[in-house]
This record gives C-alpha cells, structure tokens and sequence, in this order.
C-alpha cells in the first residue's frame, strides 16, 4: 500500500513537475536575472576579479548602511523630492538586499526585504494618483507611471531572490496589497501603457512580465509578452517589433535607448531563463546583440551619446541602463574583445553571472581592445525604410572629428521636428551642437525635474537645429502626429573612399510645397591638418519662401568678414513665435561673396565659410530671449537667410590651427580654406567651387536624381562644363 502511495505520488510530483516546464514556470528561486547558479559562482568568485570585488562591496556597504537604519516608506508628496527621492532609494535597497541574501545566505537582507514590502504593502492600498501627477498616466508612488514601472522591475527581482525564505501568509499579504494591486493597475487601469510603442511601455511590460516570473503567474507573463489581449497587438514582441529596425536603431533616438536596454535585457534574460523555447535572444536576427553595436556607434569616441531628440547631454554610456545591457550583451553572444574596451571605461558591472563574466574577462585581458568606432549608417523603421542616421567619422578615438545627420522618423513624443539637422563633434567636445532638451532631470527647483516649458517652445521647433526653416514655421508645423507620419528618405552613404565620405538625404513632406536635399562631406587633403566639412542644403519650390538655416558652434567667436551692426544697447527677439522668441538677434549684416565666421573651442580654430549674395543676411543669434526664469543656455548661433523660391546653401567648416594658453601659443588662427561659390544648381545637380590657399583648388558636384553609382551626369554653367559620374564627386 505505501509503496502505491509513493508510487502516485511520484506520478503527481511528475505531472506537476512537467506541467511547470510546459507552462514556463521553473520551481526555485531566484530565477528572474539572478539564478541559483550564477549566485553559487558568485559566492565563490569573491576576493578574485577586482571590479566586480569594488562593485560587491560598494552595493554591500550601500545596503549595509541602509538596514542599520529605520525603513521610511513615505506617503507621496512631490516629483522630485524627498519622497521621490526616498522611493526610489527603497527600490535599490531592497534590489540590492535581494542580491546579497542570495549570495551570501544572511537573513538579516531578506528580512530587510520583507519588513519593507509589508511596510509598501500597508501604504499601498490607501494611495490614489500622486498629487504631482501630470499627463495621462500619473503613478501612486512616483508623478508618473513610468517611476513606478522602474521601482517595480527592481523590486520584482528582490521579491525573487527572498521568495522562499518569507513565510507562505506573508507572502500573500504582500501580494494581495501591493505587487497584485500594482500589476492590475499596470495592466487594467492604464493598459495603454503595456501596450505602448514607447520606452514607457518597455518597462512597464517588464515590470509585469518579471513580477508575473516572481510570482509564478503565467498569466501576467503573457500579458507582458503578448499585450494586455494577449494576441502579440501590444507588449513585450510588438515593441521589439516596432521599436528598433533591423538594424538595431532605436525610434526615439540614442537617448533613450540608452535607457530602455535596461528592460529590454533585463526581461529577455527573464524570459530566456523560464521559457528558453521562446529563444528571446535570437528573435529578429539577434536584434538586442545589433541595438547594444549600435546604442555605442551612436556615442562620441568618449563615450557621449548624440543628443538626437529629447536628450541630457550628460549622459555617456557609463550609465548604469549601458552598463547591466553591455554585460548582458557580452555573455549572451559571445565574448567580443571590443566590448571590454568600453567596459573597462564604464568602471562598473552588474551583480550578476553576466557582470561576473565580464569582470573576469577584464582580468584577464591586460589592456583592452578599444572600441572599432566607424563610419555607419543605420536605418530607421520597423522594415528600415524611414530614413535614419548618417555618421562620417576620421582620426584616432582620443582625437576623432565625427559628423552625424539625422534622416530619421520623427521619434513620437520625444521627437524633434528636425530633419536634415546635423551635429559636429572634435576634441570628444561639441563644436557644432545639438541643444537636446530643456530639462533639469530630477532638480526639483526647475519644474519638478520635469521637461520644461522650453523644450516645446524651444528646444523641439526647427530653428533650435542645423536645418533650414522655412517662414519662420516649425516642420509640420510642430504637429507631432503629422510628423510620425512621415520622415526623410536616403539618398545614398558611401565611405569607400576614406578621404571622400559623403552622406545625402531628401525631405519632401515636412513643410508643404518645399524640397530639401543635403549632402554633407568628409574630406582629407595632405595640405590640411584636418579634414574638412562640406555642406550642400538645395531647396525647391514653386513659391517664394523665407530660409533660415542656423549653426549652433560652441566656442568663443573671434573673427567675421562680414560687417555686422551689433545690437549692444537694445537687443530685440528674432521672432514671436515657434522658438523664434527665444533667440536674440545680436547682430546682422549683409553678405556678398563667402562669409566666413570663425571661432576658438578648446584647442583649435574653427571656421564656417559659406556661399552668399547680396540677397543673405547673417544673424548673430544667442539662445536665451523670453525666458525670465533662466531655463535656457545662453549659447551662440550664427544664422544664414535667404530668400527666394529656389536656394542653395553650400558651407565648408574647417577645423584649423593650434591655441594653447598654458603656453601662449596661437598658430594658422585664419583658416586655410578661403572661398566658397555655387557655380550651378538644377534639377540635375549642385556644382560648388572651393578655394583655398596655396593653390588649393576643389569642385564638388552632388546629384539631385535618382541615386545611381553609373550615372554620368552633365551640368553646363558660365560656359563651363562639368560632368561625373556617380551620385556625387570631387576633383582637386
């Protein structure tokens, strides 16, 4: 008889055992991103692989210090203060509680764990909307939902690592009163946010999913994967889908992805370690291997991520998102030496089995390989047919000049209205910039931490980048519906010739009735230090039209042949509206020939020369107009405008000469480039003849058909003939 009752015992134990496997639902804990495993490897790779050493005992000291102090779990008062800031410090205490109860077996973390999960599980219940909640999906403990995502994603894994060590009924108070309440208001009460295609949804997805793994509910795992109808609409796959293009770039911009690689990764290695059949890390042709390549192309050599569209120019990608996805990255798809050139500059891994992976590849690597940044073009779009990002780069990492133009799509909320704009970078410092956003993040003086005002009035409208405006209005008119619809097209890339890199992108659809095209250039030449920048804008339309096209350098302007009327007793804003109200006008005057501005950033000169007639006026604008509580920098422009129904812009920047203070040296402070002129622009093409000292001679002829490598095309001007063949050529 017992050996029939052990018997069917065993049969049932089977039954359940294999229904979990099929169900994706593995019996011990921890198993959402740590696991048993790498915690036993953990355990006894202490004392052996310094970084991960610094990295233990900083998070070890860190939690150390916070149960040695009373647990404050505040009601939720203000964006960016102490309640805020407090919430948010839970969430890492207990995620670093978790880790440490894992790897070390000390209760003290876990009961560190579930005495402040039974404190969150009595506040819960008695919160409605945060009173600093704006927008349509403000949070209980954060001013929005997204907060409460992240707080939740960590938490999840803390709940994981201390699972089995709080007993049966306390776990069920702290589900029955806050994680269950917190996924139903996740999943029901804003179900728009799982399903999004946003950065926002990510982490709400993963938050769902990876509690949904904690608490061995499938359900909730299929809705993160699925979306809130479970039928692959929204969710985790949908924004895999509609997020990245198969290159690896992300919609929103660089920013952002640098910030959503976190769930990505974090949920994908949750997935892969409860339902490996699912082969998250293979889907899409190994996608997240692609957009961690691609997240560090769209970095400065130095590590700064290109602030396309909303962006904190403070961010590199020693942030700690970079860093959990760089780890992840490495020992998921094999061990490129490349990648510990970045990690060891990050200075920081993960506690995990995959930051102890690479913390022991750097140990064992001596130095490095640094990073192979290139010249690249990435796609945008689900299909790769939006447009997308152009970068021309030359030089070693320590001293690259690099050149990025966006053709991209718009971004959705995040997105500028800025296509065509482009960004220059030398001495790992902006020369020609990006403003970004206008925000303080997590500064509660300026709005709370939120964006500010600035960022739609300014720093999203067209006149805020190096594009062309036309009439003084916004692309789209800063409708941003309007503009997800539509984006700039690739004409043609081409970086085989390494002293002739060009880039060209047409937009037909952001201002009604108007055609842009621009190519822009990379060129080296034996005779200059540096190479050179040069820029082609060709406009078309039927109807006269005003075109403004700014250059927003950064550096101390120190010579002009133009003769400007300085606005020094009465300064007056260059527009009313569309981010022309937040621009000085400080000086203009009229141009005929080249112009030519010049500058001094860091150590070495630059200088814009650009082609005019004597229908251009040049603006010397500063940011900083209509803003009476200083939310604005007040950085320099120089602004070129025509008029006309027709116009091309055709630009050379220079990079020149050495200025060393310390020294009090100051050489080549005149640019060795000293003419540029528009010899034809058709329908066929643009001719643009430049002249330099020296003797330097150099004509640059750009198509404006179909790209074609064989075509040959011929453009006769001023009895002279030029012909090429191919989309673009020069001859010196």
């Amino acid at each position: 008889m017992k050996t029939f009752v052990y018997l069917v015992l065993l049969i049932v134990c089977s039954c359940m055992a294999a229904g979990a496997a099929v169900a994706g639902i593995p019996v011990a804990h921890p198993n959402i991103v740590l696991t048993t495993r790498d915690a036993a490897l953990i355990r006894a790779s202490l004392g052996r692989y310094p970084l991960f050493d610094a990295q233990y005992n900083e998070l070890k000291s860190s939690v150390d210090k916070a149960i040695a102090q009373p647990i404050d779990v505040p009601i939720p008062v203000d964006a960016a203060g102490y309640t805020h800031g407090r919430h948010k410090q839970n969430y890492k205490d207990m995620y670093g509680a978790g880790l440490l109860y894992s790897i070390t077996g000390e209760a003290r973390y876990a009961s560190f764990v579930r005495t402040m999960l039974l404190r969150y599980a009595m506040v819960y219940p008695t919160l409605g909307n945060h009173p600093a909640g704006n927008g349509p999906a403000p949070g209980r403990l954060f001013w929005q939902t997204l907060n409460e995502a992240v707080w939740l994603v960590n938490v999840a894994q803390a709940y994981d690592c201390v699972y089995e060590w709080i007993p049966a009924h306390e776990r069920a108070t702290i589900e029955s009163q806050l994680l269950r309440p917190m996924a139903t208001f996740f999943s029901v009460d804003h179900a728009r946010e799982l399903d999004r295609i946003h950065n926002h949804g990510t982490w709400t997805a993963a938050a769902v999913g990876m509690l949904g793994y904690a608490m061995r509910d499938q359900s909730l795992v299929d809705l993160a994967l699925y979306g809130t109808r479970k039928d692959k609409t929204g969710g985790f796959f949908r924004q895999l889908d509609l997020l990245f293009s198969p290159d690896g770039f992300y919609l929103e911009g660089p920013y952002y992805m640098r910030y959503a690689m976190e769930p990505f990764y974090l949920f994908a290695q949750a997935v892969e370690n409860n339902q490996p059949e699912l082969h998250i890390f293979e889907y899409r042709d190994r996608l997240l291997k692609k957009a961690v390549y691609c997240g560090i192309q769209l970095t400065t050599s130095s590590g700064q991520f290109f602030p396309i569209n909303d962006a904190l120019k403070e961010k590199t990608y020693e942030t700690p998102e970079f860093v959990i996805a760089l780890d992840m990255a490495f020992r998921q798809y094999g061990a490129d030496p490349a990648l510990l050139g970045i990690a060891r500059r990050q200075k920081s891994v993960m506690i995990s089995g995959a930051g102890l992976t690479i913390a022991r590849a750097l140990s064992a690597s001596g130095s490095a390989v640094m990073f192979p940044y290139a010249s690249v073009e990435f796609t945008d779009g689900p299909d790769g047919e939006r447009g997308g990002i152009g970068i021309l780069r030359s030089g070693i990492n320590e001293d690259q000049e690099t050149l990025l133009m966006k053709y991209a799509g718009h971004g959705k909320e995040h997105g500028h209205f800025d296509a065509l704009t482009f960004v220059f970078y030398d001495q790992n410092r902006d020369i020609v910039q990006d403003y970004g956003a206008a925000r303080f993040l997590n500064v509660e003086q300026k709005f709370g931490g939120r964006y500010l005002p600035e960022t739609q009035s300014y720093a999203r409208q067209t006149i805020a980048h190096n594009t062309v405006t036309v009439d003084e209005r916004s692309q789209h008119d800063a409708n941003q519906d309007a503009a997800d619809e539509h984006s700039a097209v690739r004409h043609f890339f081409s970086t085989e010739d390494p002293a002739f890199q060009i880039m060209s992108a047409v937009d037909s659809g952001s201002t009604s009735g108007v055609w842009m095209q621009r190519t822009m250039a990379m060129v080296t030449d034996t005779r200059l230090r540096k190479p050179v920048v040069i820029d082609i804008v060709r406009i078309v339309s039927a109807a006269e039209h005003q075109y403004d096209l700014p250059f927003y350098y950064l550096g101390q302007l120190i010579g002009t042949n133009v003769s400007l009327k300085a606005h020094d007793t009465e300064q007056h804003p260059m527009g009313t509206s569309n981010g022309y109200q937040h621009l000085w006008n400080e000086a203009e005057g009229t141009a005929s020939g080249t112009v030519r501005i010049s500058w001094l950033a860091g150590a070495r000169y630059y200088s814009l020369l650009s082609a005019a007639d004597s229908n251009t006026t040049v603006y010397c604008t500063r940011i900083g107009a209509n803003d009476p509580n200083f939310n604005l920098r007040h950085d320099p422009g120089v602004m070129l405008r025509t008029h006309g129904p027709t116009a091309t812009f055709a630009s050379v920047l220079e990079p020149h000469g050495v200025w060393d203070g310390t020294m009090e040296i100051s050489e080549d402070a005149y640019p060795n480039m000293t003419g540029v002129r528009v010899a034809a622009s058709t329908s066929e093409g643009t001719v643009v003849d430049i002249t330099g000292k020296g003797g330097l001679h150099w004509v640059m002829m750009v198509t404006h058909r179909a790209a074609s490598a064989t075509a040959r095309h011929t453009i006769a001007a001023h009895d002279t003939v030029y012909t090429w063949t191919g989309n673009a050529a020069l001859k010196k």
